[in-house]
């Protein structure tokens, strides 16, 4: 039987257009955002988001405390709901960061500049327009 899919075809329509990612991770009640782009983000076949991470140290630093992730993204150019123009998405999720291994070899590739990958393991994403 088949998992549910948590990630929809509109989310992975949104992908393939650029926009900007922003990264919310929080610790010691204090909140920290963060931003990457869409095409930065890769999506394994189990619905994990790899981000590549070259800094992203304030995070890492939060993840390794509470390792809860919220995920922002979006684009102008998919339609959202009601034929809006635009649409995004809001991702739950837990992190931890990954220095080695074959998904962080894969990765590499893609990002030379990546010291670290960035795991999440998607929760629920909710299309937000």
């Amino acid at each position: 039987m088949d998992k549910e899919k948590k990630l929809s075809e509109k989310f992975y329509e949104v992908l393939k257009h650029e926009g900007v990612v922003a990264i919310v991770s929080w610790a010691e009640g204090e909140a920290h955002v963060a931003n990457t782009w869409n095409s930065y983000m890769v999506v394994t076949e189990d619905e994990r988001i790899l981000i590549p991470a070259y800094g992203l140290r304030k995070t890492q630093k939060n993840v390794n405390q509470n390792n809860r992730i919220k995920l922002t993204l979006g684009t102008r150019d998919v339609l959202g709901y009601k034929d809006y123009q635009g649409t995004g998405f809001l991702v739950d999720g837990t992190a931890r960061y990954v220095e080695s291994g074959q998904e962080y070899d894969m990765m590499k590739k893609k990002f030379s500049f990546l010291s670290r990958v960035l795991e999440v393991t998607v929760v629920k994403a909710k299309q937000t327009l």
